[in-house]
């Protein structure tokens, strides 16, 4: 019964992992260029 633990931290690390990635792309990018991304996603109508 100790693997359950496990597999839930595992899941909590790569979720946090991911939103930091996310959040560090997104600055770069912002960084780089205008924020296309957000025109991109309205222009989806």
């Amino acid at each position: 019964m100790k693997r359950k633990p496990d597999i839930l931290w595992v899941l909590v690390l790569l979720f946090g992992f991911g939103v930091v990635t996310t959040g560090y792309t997104q600055g770069l990018l912002a960084e780089r260029s205008d924020p296309v991304p957000t025109s991109f996603v309205q222009s989806e109508r």
